[in-house]
């Protein structure tokens, strides 16, 4: 009966020392898993921000190139009526 006694005695003990540890464990997780909460968030918010700056940078780039299709059509207006002009004085 003692036997038993300081057997379950040393499984009371070594159960209460490992709760103990996985408690501490369970907070040292825990602290992290809020850390990562953290960081997760940030990463969100900066991927929101980065989607919103390319998005005006499309826009920008858009407006621009309509921009240069425009002016490239008028040079290739004022070149053309030039070379009408060129063609009339050389007939003269």
């Amino acid at each position: 009966m003692k036997k038993v006694i300081k057997l379950s005695m040393i499984v009371l003990a070594f159960s209460l020392v490992t709760a103990c540890a996985t408690n501490s464990d369970v907070e040292d997780l825990q602290s992290q898993v809020n850390g990562l909460d953290g960081s997760v968030k940030q990463a969100s918010a900066d991927a929101a921000s980065a989607q919103t700056t390319a998005a005006d940078a499309a826009a920008k780039a858009g407006a621009a190139e309509v921009a240069a299709n425009r002016a490239a059509q008028l040079s290739q207006d004022a070149n053309n009526k030039l070379d009408r002009k060129f063609k009339r004085s050389m007939r003269k």
